[in-house]
């Protein structure tokens, strides 16, 4: 029967739920609190450069082209992608470096130089974390609501459960020694928001994501990947509203059944809630709401980003368009995150330069950098601490590039804690959502629909699966089944 479907907010988990939703007849209408659909992937403009607010490496491409496919299409039908070589530099110190190239052979060799036998144990970690992904994303991301315990049980499974006790560090540092190669293989668990000692091993699939399948780039930036969600939406008949900001969900009896925004009521049969799941609950009355705010506090956040998007009037030598800078103590900047929650004292950071591929995104003969910390969710967030932290990466910048970039600079504009807060209602100021911890995976997370509301649905990375692009695509498509069923 055709029902009549709210999404809140429009990032890429709501972007995929309508798409799914509105592909089996429904009525969908995606309601936006700010001016530009895409959520945290959101896309601005100025003095000629063209900046991604949020994500910028795009990984595991399967999962974007099996979301088209569902719909008898390709991404080649929307955009281009260019599989990038080298895919990212790691930095460790001035003129020491580490360049990781667009195939496990090639960095296979690079490991081997660095730690002689390390090359071949290189191999074997990928043969196993290859074996975790086909597990993890072919057969649990898109059967796994996480509605029961049972979802996570299966002979494949059963046969890794070594790997949901253990954990991301432990398997790392029992087959490689050098720092710099532990460094660079617990990197991509920063896309799962927890620190490499508290993430399961299992997850040791997002290396095969890195190394395996390669990083990518739409060639407009990330945000080619909302045009195209938005225009297969609209193509399906989802109708898109921008500037809606949500104030109050009305109930009658145990169902929503109006949501107000902007003092204007609008009607609906179902509610589906892309944005923040806290910030949604506390739209509905009191004993409506699931969870207390004793349970988020207790939760295990992945961190929050100070973010700065820069225009450079010149060209920047010796950087590539994603580079991480591991200059610095990664346990201590990890500590000051999640277990004594505090401005980091040398922070790890990591720069993009997509002018590096796509000339067009700057003016000419100009760059364009964007610059993120990761930072511990609720800090004190003010111009001068942003100012501090921009000059301190600015400055080493322009040691390991040996250039001078600070006189280069002629647009800036910086995002932290208060801008999630205040444009995504993000609990905390959070950038990636809840970390994917062994006690918040799969039906240990908040749940996909309301135990108290009957029609009330969620999607997004405080939800199944997680935090990630990928996850959240997945997640949209999670729900839309959940309700289609």
């Amino acid at each position: 029967m055709k029902k009549n479907i709210a999404i809140i907010g429009s990032g890429f988990s709501s972007l995929s739920a309508a798409c799914y939703l509105a592909k089996n007849g429904h009525k969908v209408t995606v309601f936006e609190k700010n001016g530009e659909l895409g959520g945290r992937a959101r896309q601005f403009k100025a003095k000629g450069f063209t900046f991604d607010m949020g994500p910028s490496w795009y990984w595991m491409p399967d999962v974007f082209e099996k979301f088209f496919n569902d719909f008898n299409k390709s991404t080649k039908d929307f955009y281009e992608i260019e599989k990038l070589n080298p895919a990212y530099r790691v930095y460790f110190g001035l003129d020491d470096y580490i360049d990781i190239e667009d195939s496990i052979e090639k960095i296979s060799k690079k490991f081997e130089k660095i730690e002689t036998g390390s090359g071949k144990k290189l191999k074997k970690f990928l043969e196993r974390a290859k074996e975790n992904y086909g597990i993890g994303v072919t057969d649990m991301l898109y059967k796994m609501p996480g509605l029961s315990p049972l979802e996570l049980v299966s002979i494949k499974t059963l046969k890794k459960i070594r790997y949901f006790l253990s954990t991301i560090r432990k398997d790392v540092h029992r087959d490689f020694k050098n720092p710099k190669l532990r460094s660079v293989l617990e990197f991509p668990v920063l896309f799962l928001g927890a620190k490499a000692s508290n993430t399961p091993a299992f997850y040791n699939f997002m290396n095969y994501a890195d190394f395996g399948l390669g990083t990518f780039q739409p060639k407009n930036g990330f945000y080619d990947l909302v045009n195209a969600m938005v225009l297969l939406g609209k193509s399906l008949g989802v109708n898109y509203q921008i500037n809606h900001c949500l104030e109050k969900i009305e109930m009658n009896g145990n169902k929503a059944n109006k949501l107000i925004f902007n003092n204007k009521e609008y009607d609906c049969d179902i509610v589906v809630s892309g944005a923040d799941y806290h910030h949604t609950e506390t739209l509905l009355p009191n004993k409506f709401r699931q969870y207390s705010e004793k349970y988020w506090a207790k939760r295990v956040f992945a961190p929050s980003s100070l973010l700065f998007y820069v225009g450079f009037n010149k060209k920047i030598k010796n950087v590539n368009h994603h580079n991480l800078f591991f200059d610095t103590d990664f346990d201590q900047h990890a500590a000051e995150i999640y277990d004594n929650p505090n401005w980091p004292s040398d922070p790890l950071f990591y720069a993009n330069f997509t002018s590096k591929t796509n000339p067009e995104t700057a003016p000419l003969n100009c760059e364009n950098g964007f610059f993120l910390i990761p930072i511990a969710t609720n800090l004190k967030d003010t111009k001068e601490i942003r100012d501090k932290y921009f000059n301190m990466i600015i400055e080493k910048i322009e040691g390991f590039t040996k250039q001078d970039l600070k006189d280069s600079i002629i647009y800036k504009r910086s995002f932290c804690v208060s801008d999630f807060k205040n444009e995504y209602n993000s609990y905390g100021g959070n950038a990636y959502g809840l970390a994917n911890t062994l006690f918040q995976t799969a039906f240990l997370r908040p749940n996909i629909k309301s135990k108290l509301v009957q029609n009330l649905y969620f999607c997004g990375q405080l939800t199944v699966p997680g935090p990630g692009v990928p996850p959240a695509i997945v997640s949209g498509e999670l729900v839309a089944n959940l309700i289609n069923k």
